[in-house]
């Protein structure tokens, strides 16, 4: 990810998270330099043999296999870190060195994906676990250690440190994904296929920009109409097909908060698009576990002009554009 993406990915985050006690770090000066050396850092390995290490911040983005130690030089009490991959990688987390006191209220927690202001992606709807599944906490572990493996290519880790000197490492590894579900993007220009193999499960591509987002492939395995709903008449087509896609724009990341801008249930080659004038737009994929289902689009930046001026809470003002 060049330094002009992270960076904005990062201040989107900041963004979502300003409601929070994440916020205070923003505002404090030294947390502030901190944030934009680690934007400033080139982070790729110069061999197979090389290994990358650096201090965790407090509130941190990680975007690189590596080490990250974090040790606290005053008490932290809500720290988070971001971790992304690549859309055809999973994470694997695993913490070691780890010295703080769980009993005097400290913490280290990893999730499997994001939270942000209370949303958490992927939704309750998308991901195949329940929600307590999803989190590891080190201090209910009965292992001296903690790993994790994410389901998609985001995971995050929190973590609550009282005394000085206290801390822990945090080892980041990245896999290959097959059949990648569920997918943070970390660009706001590109193209995507998405792939769900007789599986009963929802699987979101976020875009956390406004785009324009251009369907050139659907197959399904059920058709149901012959047109692509605009939003209005969204659900009269397609609520009763197991097998559909959507197109969703909203500005938090829990895809089943966002509003539905369209819907398409039946196969198409060729070209279906919409602008998506939102802070995140999604495609997403509703499998019902009969076929295999398959979608492939592109997507792009709205420019300036491009947006519109009139962005009431008005639904029918939602993210719009000109």
């Amino acid at each position: 990810m060049s330094v002009a993406l992270r960076t904005q990915l990062f201040l989107f985050l900041i963004s979502l998270s300003s409601r929070t006690g994440l916020s205070r770090y923003i505002e404090d000066n030294e947390a502030a330099d901190g944030l934009f050396s680690l934007l400033s850092l080139d982070q790729k390995r110069e061999s197979e043999d090389f290994i990358f290490r650096r201090p965790l911040r407090c509130l941190d983005m990680l975007a690189t296999d590596g080490y990250f130690t974090f040790v606290a030089s005053q008490p932290q009490l809500a720290c988070a870190a971001f971790i992304i991959a690549e859309p055809n990688e999973v994470i694997s987390l695993e913490l070691s060195d780890v010295n703080i006191d769980c009993s005097a209220g400290d913490f280290i927690k990893m999730f499997d994906g994001w939270v942000l202001k209370g949303e958490k992606f992927p939704s309750r709807q998308d991901h195949h676990l329940p929600l307590h599944q999803r989190y590891t906490d080190y201090c209910s572990s009965t292992a001296p250690g903690a790993t994790s493996r994410s389901s998609q290519n985001v995971a995050m880790i929190f973590f609550r440190i009282h005394s000085p000197d206290s801390g822990f490492t945090l080892a980041v590894r990245k896999l290959h994904n097959p059949f990648p579900c569920n997918i943070m993007s970390q660009s706001p220009e590109g193209s995507f296929t998405m792939v769900m193999p007789h599986q009963r499960r929802n699987c979101s591509f976020s875009i956390i920009y406004p785009v324009e987002i251009r369907l050139t492939d659907l197959s399904l395995g059920q058709a149901k109409s012959n047109e692509l709903s605009p939003k209005g008449q969204l659900w009269a087509g397609c609520s009763g097909s197991g097998d559909h896609v959507e197109l969703l724009g909203g500005n938090g990341v829990d895809t089943s908060m966002m509003f539905p801008m369209a819907d398409l249930c039946f196969s198409l080659t060729g070209l279906a698009q919409m602008k998506i004038g939102c802070d995140n737009s999604v495609v997403r994929l509703v499998s019902s576990g009969n076929y295999i289902n398959r979608v492939s689009f592109q997507y792009r930046l709205l420019e300036q002009r491009e947006l519109s001026k009139n962005r009431e809470n008005a639904l029918d003002n939602f993210c719009s554009v000109e």
